[in-house]
């Protein structure tokens, strides 16, 4: 379909997200607006209000919209490959649409959507056989990883034209780290090979993850293999 022949397309809920979503992926989340979303559609924004309530609305359906780009469950899964799988395509989902994650954390409310997803990550541990307590207590754990994206600790922002350091830096940079902070720069010069001018450029983010992901995964399996509950966890050791 044409361009011309896509504006003049009958106007409903599912037309109107997608254009947000393909809106937002070329100007970001700041720059979607109704009225920006109406030019784009070719109509006038009172016709958005008939299928969002509000720009919250809108941003709500965006949200639902990316989620619906996740796997489905695989039943023939482990709940350990399982729950792997459903959040990794989640990731994957998500670093397609850059402003996914911004979006996720401004909601202050649950959709059906949402609440689907999280039930169904939850029903993949229960199916496993974990107990309700576990389950709870590993989903506070996983916490943003379900959605795809986490805190990265050591990435910090640096201007992507800014000229690598040059030797001196590098060695100024390293002899105070290694005074003052010498584990920290234990693990830079790992990250780096030894070659600090590459400090501040970032880790592998995907592998990181994926990393994060499994170890959590192992030690909910061990907790799950050891009958663990929270109540014996927190009771006072005997005398």
């Amino acid at each position: 379909m044409t361009e011309e022949g896509a504006r003049r397309a009958p106007l409903n809920r599912d037309r109107v997200l997608r254009a947000a979503v393909e809106l937002a992926d070329e100007v970001g989340l700041a720059g979607v607006s109704m009225r920006r979303l109406a030019q784009q559609l070719g109509v006038v924004p009172m016709a958005l209000y008939k299928h969002v309530a509000d720009k919250d609305a809108l941003l709500d359906g965006m949200v639902d919209a990316v989620i619906g780009e996740f796997d489905p469950p695989d039943p023939a899964l482990d709940w350990q490959d399982g729950v792997r799988q459903r959040v990794l395509s989640a990731r994957r989902a998500v670093l397609r649409h850059p402003w996914a994650r911004q979006a996720i954390e401004s909601r202050t409310r649950r959709t059906p959507a949402v609440l689907a997803y999280m039930d169904s990550v939850t029903g993949t541990f229960r199916a496993g056989g974990f107990s309700v307590d576990l389950t709870h207590h590993v989903m506070h754990a996983l916490g943003n990883r379900i959605w795809g994206f986490s805190p990265e600790l050591f990435d910090e922002p640096r201007d992507p034209g800014a000229p690598p350091l040059p030797p001196e830096a590098q060695q100024a940079m390293a002899a105070e780290f290694a005074e003052r902070y010498p584990h920290v720069l234990e693990i830079a010069l790992a990250a780096t090979q030894g070659d600090l001018s590459g400090v501040g450029r970032g880790c592998d983010e995907d592998f990181e993850f994926a990393f994060a992901l499994d170890l959590l995964l192992d030690g909910a399996g061990r907790l799950h293999r050891r009958g663990w509950s929270s109540r014996a966890a927190s009771a006072p050791p005997a005398v």
